[in-house]
């Protein structure tokens, strides 16, 4: 009654599925009749999938009673339906079979010590690679650009229209505007005088100056010399001050020597107290050897390790445009002190000779060179530009002097801060000084004003 019971369902099934054959009713029987094995499962399917298609559709629903293999991933899972349907059944469950035995057998430490050591192959396989920091090829300036540059300035005693004139070039700029009569050392004006009297700075380029100075002394040099700078490269001094060439006066440099070099320095006012009697003012310094990095070559070209304040080299491009005469920088602070002015003569300079030599690269700096920006149609001006930075802040320099057949005025201009300060800028804001002054009609005031009596004698007793 059972094996009835059974053979009529089987041939609702053989009906159903569409002419199974004998093997696979047979499987389908014996599937039925007998307790469900592993290893009866594995004929049957094995079998059941060899003769068609649709007994594939079978054996799933067998398998649901039982304890299924594991799940496929899903991206194994997303091959397309009609690759399923040409792909043999008995071949994907017997695989998947063999697995779940497999697995099985494996125990669940043995698992995690295979993914481990294929881990750490892998690891040592493919090391990790660093990612290259990305660095910013601008520096980070720490110092302002712009500031109230005449904040806690007492202009006491100071000339006023060369003040007014100082205080509007400046303008919103970071920095300290000098102005010195080159026949007698008085300072006509100081804006930001906390930054002038201060300890000093790098002088850049404005070292060159006197650099060039003792090159032609010495007679290694004359302005015409040609000093080779590579195989089809030279230059004279009159282009290398113009256009502030580096190697240049690197090479000259080292072949004036650091001890004359240093001896020079120290002659032009270097490493000293530039003014008299100034109070607060500092007075720099001038290194004892050469700079470990960079020797003389960059001492020459830049003034690596000389901190310079702006009243030592007013004091030096005074002597430049007088003729060779170093003064003491005064600053009369009231009328009394006005009207009883004496100049101060701190050493005559051994430069009258060389002067007119130094003074045509000066010239050609402010004609054609990296003062060009400075504009002032009424009179000629000789100077020197310097750009450099120092503990994060950038510094701009602009030492000259107007009217070289007739000097009347020195104006030195320093500037502090980021990327918009250099040389050329502050050679612009000295353009503005010697424009401002023209422009008011100063020195025609001031040649028919009450000119200051000098005593020479108490010149020559101060040196």
């Amino acid at each position: 009654m059972r094996f009835i019971v059974f053979g009529r369902a089987s041939w609702v099934l053989f009906l159903a599925t569409g002419l199974l054959g004998f093997q696979g009713w047979a499987a389908v029987q014996e599937s039925a009749s007998t307790p469900k094995t592993t290893s009866s499962r594995k004929a049957g399917a094995a079998k059941s999938a060899s003769t068609s298609a649709a007994a594939a559709k079978a054996a799933p629903a067998k398998a649901k009673s039982a304890k299924a293999p594991p799940r496929k991933p899903a991206a194994a899972r997303s091959t397309s339906g009609a690759a399923a349907k040409k792909a043999p059944a008995a071949k994907t469950t017997s695989g998947s079979a063999k697995a779940a035995t497999t697995a099985a057998k494996k125990p669940a430490s043995a698992k995690t010590t295979t993914t481990a050591k294929k881990t750490s192959t892998t690891a040592r396989k493919r090391p990790a690679t660093r990612r290259p920091v990305r660095r910013s090829s601008r520096q980070a300036w720490t110092t302002s650009s712009y500031a109230d540059s005449t904040a806690g300035d007492e202009p006491a005693g100071e000339d006023p229209m060369v003040r007014a004139a100082a205080v509007e070039a400046l303008g919103p700029l970071n920095g300290s505007v000098v102005v010195v009569d080159p026949n007698d050392g008085r300072i006509l004006s100081m804006v930001n005088q906390k930054l002038a009297l201060d300890n000093g700075y790098t002088p850049c380029s404005t070292v060159k100056l006197p650099v060039a100075a003792a090159a032609l002394r010495e007679g290694i040099i004359t302005k015409d010399t040609r000093v080779p700078l590579g195989r089809r490269w030279s230059m004279n001094l009159t282009e290398a001050l113009a256009h502030s060439n580096n190697p240049y006066f690197a090479r000259i440099g080292t072949q004036v020597g650091f001890p004359r070099l240093s001896k020079y320095a120290r002659d032009f006012g270097f490493g000293e107290l530039a003014g008299y009697g100034i109070a607060g003012e500092h007075l720099g310094t001038f290194p004892d050897a050469p700079p470990r990095l960079g020797g003389v070559g960059l001492l020459s070209s830049f003034g690596r390790e000389i901190q310079a304040t702006p009243l030592q080299l007013a004091a030096f491009v005074s002597a430049v445009a007088n003729g060779g005469t170093l003064y003491y920088l005064q600053y009369p602070r009231s009328q009394t002190e006005i009207e009883t002015f004496q100049p101060r003569i701190k050493r005559e300079l051994e430069i009258g000779d060389i002067l007119p030599q130094l003074r045509e690269g000066m010239m050609a700096a402010v004609v054609r060179g990296t003062a060009r920006r400075l504009d002032d149609p009424y009179d000629t001006v000789a100077g020197k530009t310097g750009t450099c930075s120092q503990g994060g802040t950038r510094l701009g320099w602009f030492a000259s002097y107007e009217a070289p057949d007739n000097p009347r005025t020195v104006v030195v201009v320093l500037l502090r801060g980021g990327r918009p300060v250099m040389g050329p800028l502050a050679a612009e804001v000295a353009g503005r000084v010697y424009r401002y002054l023209h422009e008011r009609g100063y020195y025609e005031q001031r040649a028919l004003s009450n000119p200051i009596k000098l005593n020479p004698a108490a010149a020559v007793l101060s040196r």
